[in-house]
């Protein structure tokens, strides 16, 4: 199946992580262990960046050397992945050694290009969002336009980067690669930006030091996206390791937020071109998480902690609830009401019920031990193994290329019909009436769905995979399943004994008063 390397953003560690860190990164790591089902190489990297001026001050005002600020701010990050079981092949940091190697000889390959001259760089500059603008950009007041704090007026001695040379190549990449951008909304955002006119971009800087040295001349650092950008190739052994750099480059999706498809989607695949190097595949941004229908805000007090959140409600239950509310590109919004709904309702109805259900029947009709199925008696005999099947292709056709929602809408359909099977079926009925044959083949099917389930939830919800797993006393760890074991109907071994039965998903009760969640006293699914 080849190789697939997805990547996050590196995030800016000038504060502790949020719901849109958490957002990003747990797609990346639902398409990786998806990738990993489907037999395929996978390199999967997250990371942080740590270089630039905004760094600077924020550690000044600590009292701390920027390498200590940013060293004291990481393990949180690395914290927050490990609570939400993110299984990344590597973090990187910008302060790595080997990065700083790579970003000083992408720099000097653009430079021997004829891509990199020297000039003055004059106009306004946002400092928390690391980003230039000329003053038809600003918002009244002289306001950035994208966080709406104010600029600063900067004139200085810069390196700037021929931008304007790679408008019509970078147009001619998105003509011939229409999935380059997604969702297909963005990539017209892009396309009209570019045809607007590109400008040469600023790429270093001299009013601060915290950053990589521009190789030929140290009074100036890299400008932080063009560092930042290059952790992509380091990770796969840029420069030096050209072994490793073809069998991972170039990447296959780059998943992004909406406030920086820009840089992904301009500057990175120009400086890619400049370089030498093939672009990336794909650059999928998604939207933003607004809370209670308010932008988040710490004036407002209304950021999303994801430790806590997580830790409340359940990791698996969060992961969950982020791809199935909100279809995964688009603005979302968050609330604690509607995380409930999604528990109590999908989860606990009808995931978790499914599986009690089943398992109580086995035990109740055949003594827990699963008989083997004695052909089709009914048209939905047949339908569910091909409701199965198709449901494995659409999923394998939707999660690599970012579409998550759509995939897991796919996966709930499937949950719903086999709880529509059971009750059409009627297994109690077929007990009744002395219909064992039928009973046999209806109860195999019923457990046999619960594998197929099992293996599609896995990448959005490990933790409970493998409980689920467990009920099913199948052996082998389900991040070692693949998709071969899927490509027929029949997995489950007739005789086995399984699980009597058990609560995935009690449902639960939240008070929106003092935030306290507790099990709910009524009925459990």
């Amino acid at each position: 199946m080849g190789k697939f390397y997805v990547t996050t953003p590196i995030y800016y560690v000038n504060d502790k992580p949020h719901i849109g860190h958490a957002y990003t990164t747990v797609a990346a790591d639902i398409i990786a262990r998806f990738n990993r089902f489907l037999g395929r190489d996978v390199f999967f990297l997250t990371g942080t960046d740590e270089h630039g001026q905004k760094i600077q001050q924020a550690a000044e005002k600590k009292g701390m050397s920027p390498k200590e600020f940013v060293d004291s701010l990481v393990p949180v990050f690395k914290d927050l992945w490990k609570l939400l079981n993110i299984s990344y092949d590597r973090f990187i940091r910008t302060t790595d050694p080997d990065h700083v190697k790579a970003v000083q000889h992408i720099f000097m390959k653009c430079y021997e290009n004829g891509d990199i001259y020297l000039g003055e760089y004059e106009g306004w500059y946002c400092i928390p969002c690391e980003t230039y603008y000329t003053e038809k950009d600003l918002l009244e007041g002289k306001l950035c336009p994208a966080c709406g704090r104010e600029v600063t007026k900067v004139k200085e001695e810069s390196y700037f980067f021929r931008l304007s040379k790679y408008q019509e190549k970078l147009l001619k990449l998105y003509e011939e690669n229409p999935d380059f951008i997604a969702p297909e909304f963005r990539r017209n955002e892009v396309v009209n930006f570019v045809k607007q006119g590109l400008k040469d971009l600023s790429i270093s800087r001299t009013s601060f030091s915290w950053g990589i040295p521009v190789p030929i001349n140290e009074k100036h650092v890299i400008y932080v996206w063009f560092d930042a950008l290059t952790n992509y190739l380091t990770a796969v052994g840029y420069p030096d390791d050209e072994e490793r750099l073809n069998r991972y480059w170039p990447a296959d999706l780059h998943l992004v937020g909406k406030d920086i498809l820009r840089f992904h989607a301009v500057y990175w695949p120009a400086f890619l071109m400049s370089a030498g190097l093939p672009v990336p595949k794909r650059v999928f941004a998604h939207g933003w998480w607004t809370v209670n229908g308010e932008k988040m805000s710490k004036s407002k007090r209304n950021v999303i902690n994801p430790f806590e959140v997580a830790e409340k409600f359940g990791v698996d239950q969060f992961r969950f609830f982020m791809f199935r509310e909100v279809s995964f590109g688009l603005d979302g919004d968050f609330s604690f009401e509607k995380l409930v709904q999604r528990i109590n309702g999908e989860l606990a109805n009808d995931l978790g019920n499914l599986f009690n259900r089943t398992l109580s029947m086995l035990k109740k009709y055949r003594g827990s031990k699963l008989p083997a199925p004695k052909g089709e008696f009914d048209e939905l005999d047949a339908k569910i193994k091909r409701k199965a099947n198709a449901t494995v292709e659409k999923v394998i056709e939707l999660i690599p290329k970012g579409e998550l929602s759509k995939a897991l809408d796919e996966i709930w359909q499937f949950v719903s019909f086999v709880n529509f099977y059971i009750d059409r079926r009627a297994p109690w009925t077929l007990r009744k009436e002395g219909r064992d044959e039928e009973l046999d083949t209806v109860l195999y099917n019923m457990v046999e769905s619960l594998r197929f389930i099992t293996a599609l939830l896995y990448p959005y919800m490990p933790n409970s995979a493998e409980k689920m797993a467990s009920l099913l006393k199948i052996k082998k760890p389900v991040n070692e399943w693949r998709i071969k074991e899927f490509s027929s109907w029949g997995g489950m071994e007739p005789e086995a004994e399984l699980e009597k039965g058990g609560i995935l998903f009690p449902r639960i009760e939240y008070d929106p008063e003092t935030g306290n969640v507790r099990e709910a006293k009524t009925k459990k699914g």
